[in-house]
């Protein structure tokens, strides 16, 4: 009797996970007819590589001050121009994406860990601790994004964690919540009455039974708030917040450009053109990634 059960239990879990390997193919088929994401997804993709390789791609030191070289348009000396310092743009550039993108991936990462951890136990214990939680969040909410990033900036300085800190404090609340109403939705769900029939643990059913079934929507949120954190990295490096020069982050890029916009536009052109279509291919990505893993949003 107990074999027979055991042989049921492993016919079940294979069942279970070629129902997930299904899943998921069908959601990569979904997402390759889409062009516009793939595109994307192929833009994205490059930059990250070009940014890795950029010691092997970059003509010069984006360090290297040349007096005799500064303020230079576009050449063939120097693709992008160079900056007030003589410095190579284009190796600056390639550099900075090291920073611009590591900023929106880890501050994204890390407010959706923070979020789904805090958002499942909060969802799933409810009750008090849901109440308690809810009004902190209500608090928290209520301080604007951008302006709590500005105040952690000045508290702790500049920097590329700091920044990191700075963007994605902010952020947790709304993933908290986000989380929380997924879990309010899952725990009525009768596969959750069978864990606790079964004496599962709480931790077990929050993170091996409850979390897989809603972790699509958190990647897809994860994904689309990319690009917002690299805006805002990039905004609070504009101000003099982040990242500083000389390190080559495109925002503060930009703001080393400023004063100079109207005689050379090309300082801030270029930089600018990288956050535009990094921002850009992230966003149509993530659209493209939502409508694959729920089409019923296309419609």
């Amino acid at each position: 009797m107990g074999k027979s059960n055991e042989s049921q239990a492993k016919a079940g879990g294979s069942t279970l996970r070629r129902k997930k390997r299904s899943n998921m193919s069908l959601i990569m088929h979904r997402l390759a007819k889409n062009k516009v994401a793939m595109v994307s997804l192929g833009v994205l993709i490059l930059l990250i590589l070009v940014s890795i390789a950029a010691p092997l791609i970059a003509p010069y030191d984006p360090y290297a001050i040349d007096l005799s070289a500064m303020k230079q348009g576009p050449s063939k000396a120097h693709i992008f121009g160079t900056d007030s310092m003589g410095r190579d743009i284009f190796s600056r550039i390639l550099y900075g994406g090291r920073y611009s993108l590591a900023l929106g991936f880890i501050g994204s990462i890390f407010t959706a860990f923070i979020g789904t951890v805090f958002g499942t136990i909060i969802g799933y214990i409810g009750g008090r601790v849901d109440n308690v939680c809810m009004r902190i969040c209500d608090v928290w909410q209520a301080i604007p994004g951008q302006l709590l990033a500005i105040v952690i900036s000045v508290a702790l300085g500049s920097g590329f964690f700091n920044t990191i800190l700075a963007m994605s404090i902010g952020g947790i609340p709304m993933s908290i919540r986000s989380t929380r109403a997924m879990c309010l939705k899952e725990r009525e769900m009768e596969y959750l009455e069978s864990a606790v029939s079964y004496n599962c643990s709480k931790a077990k059913i929050m993170f091996k039974h409850m979390l897989p079934n809603i972790i699509s929507p958190t990647i897809v949120g994860t994904t689309m708030s990319v690009g917002g954190t690299i805006m805002g990295a990039a905004g609070l490096s504009f101000i003099g917040l982040g990242i500083q020069a000389p390190t080559p982050e495109w925002g503060a890029m930009l703001s080393d450009a400023r004063n100079m916009a109207l005689l050379y536009p090309y300082m801030m052109i270029f930089p600018g053109l990288m956050i535009a279509i990094t921002v850009l291919a992230i966003n149509l990505f993530g659209d493209g990634l939502r409508d694959a893993m729920d089409p019923k949003l296309k419609n």
